[in-house]
């Protein structure tokens, strides 16, 4: 549901800014896109770090 509401709401931050309801969907596609890429990435990275774990 968070992802929707997100996806959602840069649509309509694009479609503002821009005027075109396309630009205004890709901007938010991308913008989704770029942050699940992050997100796992970010996630891997943590992963590996063993700061401060015992066992």
């Amino acid at each position: 549901m968070w992802n929707v509401l997100g996806l959602l709401t840069m649509s309509g931050v694009g479609l503002v800014m821009t005027g075109s309801a396309a630009v205004g969907g890709a901007m938010a596609a991308i913008n989704t896109a770029i942050g699940f890429t992050m997100y796992i990435l970010y996630e891997r990275v943590w992963a590996r770090i063993g700061w401060g774990r015992h066992g």
